[in-house]
């Protein structure tokens, strides 16, 4: 579970960097979704780990900026802007 949350934070932070492009920031409301269930998935992988809680650590720290900085503020910031399709 840790490294399901790792490579789906891997794929969040990307995701932002695709919504951050001009008319590409309906993106987000795909990349908002996706960043909480790697939220989910890598706070289930730290809670069950019993060796090794590195990616799962990781995939923490990547998943809660990909939604609390980063999609919810400046993605966010962007929909509504563009009226939520730009």
């Amino acid at each position: 579970m840790g490294i399901a949350g790792l490579i789906v934070g891997i794929i969040a932070i990307i995701g932002f960097f695709i919504g951050m492009v001009p008319f590409l920031g309906w993106f987000n409301w795909f990349n908002i979704p996706l960043a909480a269930v790697g939220l989910l998935l890598s706070i289930i992988g730290a809670a069950t780990a019993r060796d090794n809680r590195t990616p799962a650590v990781v995939g923490i720290i990547l998943c809660a900026v990909a939604v609390i900085i980063v999609a919810v503020i400046i993605g966010g910031f962007r929909l509504m802007l563009g009226g939520g399709l730009l």
